[in-house]
């Protein structure tokens, strides 16, 4: 591919020539505007069908650039209104220099084509069509879709609706009297609706359903207690024949790997401490709650070289309930894949924060299914069946007489058992996903002693080094800035994990199990720091600061090296390895076992079931891993750390959203400290921006 295309006279010639549209493409995909796929897409529909309009094979390459950046579908009429925000082009570091030939950008191509000129370019019966039929694209409304993708969204809300037609008639007597035992009864002055309660009486009698919520709000343990109580009313039913009545089949899931381990070891807890002591099938009721989760890969039965699984509609999942955490992380594809393997009377539960960043595959499905969860839309008859379930009133500001089935089945929790009321991180959160300007300068400005805003120049990399290492910085106060100090409560940096690993090394001499205890040690003390960003390239993205702060990290003597493998080095897995147990997002530290009379290498990883064991493995066999220091904010998904510290790069850009703040802020439990290299300006205009996936998963 060679770059080709010059501007000699007006860039819209592309539009109605075939050869200058093909060389316009190969440009894009040439600077990375485009990827590599995008641009043999186009070339494949032009081979096949010659004489389709240039504005069509520009909209395919386009809609298959947007599939690469989440988005189900193109949307014509945002792309003309806005071409650079609607695509993203040219994308992050893909800006064109100086010594490369002029290159049009997407406004200057459309600049005078409207919305009913580039529809008409796409009535191609044989590449086009409006709904079913064989055609590689398909065009509803203003949306174009890639077939596959098209087909995925219009599964996915058939069968939700399927779903959401099958409320059950539940005695009420039997549920009141399990809820109660679930969620004793409080009273008092202050007393508000407990939507932990009203979201199991919700759920309980839909066979689709979903809780959300922010951090701390108990999405895990509401969904211990629902559990609990579906299994209750199932063991206490009357069988229908002479058979002895069986527990439900249920399964627990999420997306990743690192997703899962973290469920693993919150679910058992909170199964642990069920209040059941008023339950007849009380201690049965526990043991028939499982407490181990799996990936959702590992759940449909990947099959290798393809993307079909072993389980889907021909050959369903054996199962009564699923349970899908941290839904927010799966795409539309794969939720497309859950649905059709659930079996016809089986329940679907999600859960998951419908404000945290989406997907990076397309789709945005939780966040669109939750749209109109923080105003209720419950119906009246729904309110009614409410409070004799649960004794628990509604506020009449949520409560709408048009309310969809949907909402029926969506409850968004309310309260945060994490964030207290002088918590500078959860009113944070709450000012940026307001998208109030305002509220969140008022956040900094109030001093919190769990957040620090530092600034970012060139010249400051000493106050970098203080807060990669130490986790802190020397108090100041300048304007609307607030620094840690190394003598308050230590925030952690990634001198902790280093040092620990150095300190609690056992001797050549000891056994396997010492060392599997010195790996849990050390893996624990690295979840307390780590640094996030928004970005991949760029010195403040994730490959330039896992170099720079490397480098810090061996000037100041904490690790021996800074390439290659050494002791110390904290590794991602970028890609599901089966064979290996490890998946995509997994996290491993590079620490030593005695081989001999000398010392090997290895890369310790929890075990990911639960349980307290370690998984070593040679980094030889790693393929797919990168050094993490530094982690973008979408990896972070499904993680915590004691202290979290968020890069913000010195430019806008439009990967920058509230979404990805509001989810990088809430990875912190503890101290937050945004390290800002654009300023005010930057962060202002990310609190301001939203994701908008381009879908009609809920509009058609």
């Amino acid at each position: 591919m060679t770059l080709s295309y010059t501007v000699n006279t007006s860039v819209t010639e592309a539009l109605g020539n075939k050869e200058r549209m093909q060389r316009l493409i190969a440009d894009w995909a040439a600077r990375d505007w485009l990827r590599l796929l995008d641009f043999e897409f186009a070339n494949f529909l032009w081979r096949e069908v010659p004489d389709a309009s240039p504005l069509l094979i520009l909209a395919a390459a386009l809609t298959s650039h947007q599939l690469g950046r989440g988005h189900a579908s193109l949307d014509l009429a945002a792309t003309l209104d806005d071409p650079a925000f609607a695509l993203s082009l040219p994308p992050e570091g893909a800006y064109p220099s100086d010594r490369e030939s002029p290159v049009p950008l997407p406004e200057e191509v459309l600049r005078g084509v409207n919305l009913e000129q580039w529809t008409a370019a796409l009535l191609h019966p044989s590449l086009v069509a409006s709904g079913t039929g064989d055609t590689p694209l398909v065009l509803v409304g203003s949306r174009l879709y890639l077939r596959r993708y098209w087909q995925y969204e219009q599964g996915v809300r058939a069968r939700i609706d399927q779903r959401l037609t099958k409320s059950e008639a539940l005695q009420i007597p039997d549920l009141h009297q399990t809820l109660e035992v679930l969620f004793p009864p409080i009273s008092g002055p202050d007393k508000t609706a407990d939507w932990q309660k009203l979201a199991c009486a919700l759920a309980a009698r839909s066979a689709f359903s979903i809780i959300t919520g922010g951090p701390g709000t108990g999405k895990t343990t509401t969904v211990v207690k629902l559990l609990a109580l579906l299994q209750a009313l199932e063991l206490a039913a009357d069988p229908p024949t002479s058979r002895t009545v069986s527990p439900l089949r249920i399964r627990l899931a999420a997306p990743t790997g690192k997703a899962a381990a973290r469920l693993n070891e919150s679910i058992a807890k909170a199964v642990a401490q069920l209040p059941l002591a008023g339950l007849k099938q009380g201690e049965g009721v526990r043991a028939a709650i499982p407490v181990k989760v799996t990936t959702l890969h590992r759940l449909l039965g990947s099959r290798p070289d393809t993307r079909h699984f072993r389980h889907h509609a021909g050959n369903p999942l054996a199962i009564d309930v699923l349970v899908v955490d941290e839904a927010s992380m799966v795409d539309l594809e794969m939720m497309a894949s859950v649905l059709a393997a659930m079996p016809a009377s089986a329940r679907l539960i999600l859960l998951g924060d419908k404000d945290q960043l989406a997907s990076v595959e397309a789709g945005a499905v939780l966040g669109e299914l939750c749209q109109r969860a923080i105003d209720g839309h419950y119906t009246p008859a729904t309110c009614d069946w409410l409070q004799g379930a649960t004794d628990e009133k509604i506020d009449p500001a949520l409560i709408d007489a048009n309310g969809t089935a949907l909402d029926q089945a969506v409850v968004m929790l309310r309260h945060s058992h994490r964030f207290s009321a002088d918590s500078g991180i959860g009113r944070l959160a709450e000012a940026v996903n307001s998208g109030d300007t305002a509220a969140v300068n008022a956040v900094w400005n109030k001093g919190y002693d769990d957040l620090a805003l530092l600034p970012l120049t060139a010249g400051n990399e000493a106050t970098f080094r203080t807060l990669v290492i130490e986790g802190s910085v020397e108090r100041a106060q300048t304007g609307n800035l607030i620094q840690t100090s190394k003598n308050d409560n230590p925030r952690f940096g990634y001198r902790h994990y280093l040092e620990t690993l150095a300190k609690k090394l056992p001797d050549h001499k000891e056994n396997q199990a010492e060392f599997d205890k010195w790996a849990s040690i050390v893996l624990h003390a690295h979840g307390k720091f780590q640094v996030l960003c928004a970005l991949r390239r760029g010195p403040w993205g994730v490959e330039g600061l896992n170099q720079q702060i490397a480098r810090l990290l061996h000037e100041a003597k904490l690790i021996p090296a800074s390439e290659a493998w050494y002791l110390g080095r904290p590794v991602l897995v970028t890609s599901n390895d089966y064979s290996l147990g490890l998946m995509n997002g997994d996290i491993g530290i590079t620490l030593q076992l005695p081989e001999g009379q000398g010392w090997t290498l290895r890369v310790a990883f929890p075990s990911g079931d639960g349980t307290q064991g370690i998984k070593w493995v040679r980094p030889s066999r790693l393929q797919a891993v990168e050094t993490v220091y530094a982690l973008t904010v979408h990896k972070s998904q499904g993680s915590e750390f004691t202290h979290t510290a968020m890069v913000l790069p010195d430019t806008i850009n439009p990967i920058l959203t509230r979404e990805l703040l509001y989810t990088g802020i809430t990875r912190a439990s503890k101290w937050f400290t945004l390290a800002n290299a654009g300023g005010v300006n930057v962060l202002e205009k990310a609190v301001a921006r939203r994701v908008l996936r381009m879908s009609g998963l809920i509009t058609e």
